[in-house]
């Protein structure tokens, strides 16, 4: 198991006043459809626990993970709502998966003769999902195999089969491409649910839309929607806000990191703080150092952008390059001291440096950036 670094002065709090914020701002948007909140990757870098009991306690009525094991942590802390694993597992990990009440995918005809296996051995009553491949290619059954999919499972008493979804690849997208593709991902759904409501076999909780699906694609919401970066206060595309604005809403941020100057030191004009030397001091000045390092995902791409941290209220940059355990910054002839305070996500007074930063900076998206918060660093949950 990781290590936290609880006795080191760096931390990450996590809003529980956000998540509910947020949880309540999506479902004035999608109405009477359910929230399925997605915690996988640890709820994004947040830590799962924290954010599943905060999202079902504002109203997510859905939890999901990618692997089991994230949803038998969050069994062990308590948590009783249903949980779905959106990957399709293998047939030795299923008993596991039932034995914890967790929801597995069925995403091709092996698959389906897998659960069945299972369920048969354990009796009991098991849910299940099936995902359709509309056009991501990167799993689910294709719609030709829907049928046979069904009627195996419809084979055992064991088996609830519940749902029935599909997932996007590019409903963020602003292109007439990218809107036609989602469009005909959309009409491919809408055509199995067709075909499996004539058979007398359709799910009782079908959904399609991601995060960038439920703000964009109203009819892509069903009964359930899966917000994934909306938990945590983001859009994947700013035009998104839109169906937030509808409403006089907003998302907000759930997580800041900080920690707090462990060094203070002069140094000459024409220095070179940090591995690499990499960057020239062209004046004297003040250097600090910040017990953050690429180790706690604060990623060494950051410094070949111009990021900046927050210390007193105001935007200093990096002296040099990121190293594992900690970082350098210029504060110019500002007094600053030991303890002060130092914010590399987050805001402090009239500033702030948001997830979308870090993307900007890294050159990729804000779902990274969070995702690769290091375990070392401390999960705090704050008001």
């Amino acid at each position: 198991m990781a290590v936290e670094g609880v006795r080191r002065p760096a931390w990450a709090e996590i809003s529980a006043s956000a998540i509910g914020h947020n949880v309540r701002a999506i479902k004035r948007v999608v109405g009477d459809a359910e929230i399925c909140a997605v915690v996988k990757a640890n709820a994004y870098g947040h830590g799962a626990p924290l954010v599943a009991r905060a999202a079902v306690a504002a109203g997510a009525n859905f939890l999901a993970v990618a692997i089991v094991d994230e949803g038998i942590e969050l069994r062990e802390h308590g948590i009783t709502v249903p949980i779905l694993v959106l990957a399709e597992i293998p047939a030795a990990t299923i008993p596991d998966a039932f034995a914890h009440d967790l929801t597995i995918t069925v995403g091709s005809p092996t698959g389906a003769r897998d659960a069945l296996d299972a369920a048969e051995q354990l009796g009991g009553r098991h849910r299940v999902h099936v995902k359709v491949d509309t056009g991501m290619h990167r799993m689910g059954v294709v719609p030709e195999d829907i049928d046979d999919v069904f009627e195996t499972l419809a084979r055992s008493s064991s088996l609830d089969v519940e749902g029935l979804y599909t997932h996007f690849s590019v409903a963020g997208g602003t292109s007439d491409a990218d809107r036609a593709f989602t469009r005909e991902q959309i009409e491919v759904f809408n055509e199995v649910v067709a075909q499996l409501s004539q058979h007398g076999r359709l799910p009782r909780v079908l959904h399609a839309a991601n995060t960038a699906g439920t703000f964009g694609h109203p009819d892509a919401r069903f009964t359930m929607v899966r917000a994934g970066i909306a938990i945590y206060g983001y859009l994947p595309a700013g035009w998104l806000a839109a169906s937030l604005d509808e409403v006089h809403e907003h998302l907000e941020p759930v997580l800041a990191l900080r920690a707090r100057v462990v060094a203070v030191r002069r140094v000459p004009g024409g220095a070179r703080p940090s591995y690499g030397r990499r960057r020239l001091s062209e004046r004297d000045t003040t250097v600090v150092t910040v017990p953050v390092g690429y180790a706690d995902g604060y990623p060494r791409r950051l410094f070949d952008k111009g990021a900046e941290v927050l210390i007193n209220g105001h935007r200093y940059p990096l002296a040099g390059d990121i190293t594992m355990d900690q970082l350098v910054v210029d504060v110019g002839d500002d007094d600053v001291k030991l303890g002060d305070e130092v914010v590399l996500l987050g805001r402090q007074g009239d500033e702030s440096i948001t997830a979308d930063d870090w993307a900007s900076w890294a050159g990729t998206v804000s779902w990274e950036m969070l995702a690769c918060l290091g375990a070392r660093v401390p999960r705090v949950l704050v008001d």
